[in-house]
């Protein structure tokens, strides 16, 4: 069962990731010989994993327990070979190991806010779709364009206290107008699990990230499901194809632009090929307005139109 209450601890998450790492790993896959043995459960077994990366299988098995807290960067590095892990997973594996800062207690999640440089960043770019978004992937603020693309069907409104912002996060599970927004809803959830995991290994003591995460994982079988795999997804640039209500079906490439230190707002950014049909249409947003009367979220039920 995923762990979802209370701060998220990092060993936690450690050995979490490494057990389901190592089950979406089969023999075949690292070039290992079964001799046609059947097998309990999927996976490579630990003694495997711990003999690729060349380390002893109790050693691994503290490690994967969470009975361990001083692996060093090689031995990380060997199991993240072993594991087959990317570049991404590769970073989270070693943020989760990392120790944590001793005598002093978590401090409170400090309010995110918009700073006047990503106001006047928003401001410039009046006309192309832009949203600023927190670390807990609520929405900070919007352009026009950027609220008449991922959610037209909301009150645009005005700056909103912690709690009664739009949550993309939310909404791509829970609210059915932004899940049939996106062609391949699933491309999009997967990205959203993924960013979700990067953030929560870089803060795990943050409570109101973790109480976003087992909201989820309650109400949305879905998000359960990939939050339970551990995949890491750093989407920064990705294709998407959408169904807008008001213009219809276009491809917009999404763009999230961050500081080097990965700290602050993110400002997320949509744009079209130049002279496309999806350019076009993303030219009529600017004069699409704000709907009458803009209708509440209505929640996602899991499945999709025909």
């Amino acid at each position: 069962m995923p762990r979802i209450l209370g701060p998220m601890d990092k060993h936690g998450q450690l050995a979490d990731f490494l057990q389901a790492r190592r089950g979406l790993l089969r023999p075949e896959d690292v070039g290992l010989r079964t001799y046609g043995e059947r097998r309990r459960v999927p996976g490579l077994r630990r003694e495997e994993l711990a003999m690729l990366a060349g380390i002893s299988a109790p050693y691994y098995t503290r490690l994967e327990q969470g009975r361990s807290r001083n692996a060093s960067p090689e031995v990380l590095d060997a199991i993240a070979t072993a594991l087959c892990l990317d570049g991404s997973e590769r970073a989270h594996l070693h943020e989760l190991a990392r120790p944590p800062k001793r005598g002093r207690a978590a401090p409170r999640p400090r309010p995110e806010h918009v700073t006047p440089a990503t106001s006047a960043l928003l401001t410039a770019l009046e006309g192309t779709p832009a949203i600023v978004m927190g670390r807990r992937s609520d929405v900070l603020a919007w352009n026009t364009q950027g609220h008449a693309l991922f959610a037209g069907h909301l009150d645009r409104g005005g700056p909103a206290e912690p709690g009664t912002r739009p949550n993309m996060a939310r909404m791509v599970f829970l609210d059915a107008h932004t899940r049939d927004l996106y062609a391949d809803w699933p491309a999009k959830a997967r990205a959203v699990v993924g960013n979700l995991r990067l953030t929560a290994g870089r803060h795990p003591e943050d409570p109101l990230l973790a109480g976003l995460v087992g909201e989820l994982i309650i109400r949305s079988p879905e998000f359960a499901a990939m939050w339970a795999d551990h995949r890491i997804l750093a989407c920064d640039v990705a294709d998407y194809e959408m169904r807008h209500p008001t213009v219809g079906a276009l491809t917009v490439t999404q763009q999230t632009v961050q500081s080097p230190q990965g700290s602050g707002p993110a400002v997320v950014i949509a744009t079209a090929a130049p002279g496309s049909p999806s350019a076009a249409a993303l030219a009529l947003l600017a004069h699409a307005g704000e709907p009458s009367g803009a209708a509440p979220l209505r929640e996602s039920t899991g499945s999709r139109p025909a």
